[in-house]
């Protein structure tokens, strides 16, 4: 079986609501789709079929990748969480030495990563440079446009 994934409640039942719809909303969609096109004649030389198939072949891979996530799921109990270093649901301010500019973070999974909200994934650069650092400690980031130092300046929930 595949990694564990570490989730919150909220995102768990985010995954599970996505994978009902994929297969109560867009499976059927899709096979009324391939029986048109099948009512349409020859198969072999129908795009709209061919089509057809490879959306059904995507979508099922996406409902096999997402089942075996959730089964994989392992819901991260929030009220046990330490802000004493880093960790993963913690809401991290740092200041960027360069700039003084302040940005604040709060580390989540992949599947709740969300950049507007201010939630980055545990697999960004950003975030595994910060896991496990304490509070006023400087960190050494490698970014696109070269290394970058913050300092940690707080460590919330």
């Amino acid at each position: 079986m595949g990694k564990v994934t570490y989730v919150t409640e909220e995102g768990l039942k985010k995954m599970k609501e996505e994978l009902d719809r994929l297969i109560n909303i867009e499976r059927p969609a899709i096979s009324k789709m391939i029986g048109e096109a099948i009512e349409k004649g020859d198969i072999s030389e129908n795009a709209e079929y061919d089509a057809a198939k490879d959306a059904q072949g995507m979508l099922e891979a996406k409902i096999a990748i997402l089942g075996e996530k959730i089964a994989s799921a392992r819901i991260i109990d929030e009220s046990k969480i330490d802000t004493s270093c880093v960790q993963i649901l913690n809401k991290v301010t740092i200041r960027n030495k360069t700039n003084n500019a302040t940005m604040q973070y709060t580390i989540v999974s992949e599947h709740e990563a969300n950049l507007k909200e201010g939630k980055i994934s545990i697999q960004t650069p950003i975030a595994k440079g910060l896991m496990g650092k304490k509070l006023g400690d400087v960190v050494e980031i490698q970014v696109p446009s070269g290394k970058m130092q913050f300092e940690i300046i707080d460590i919330a929930i």
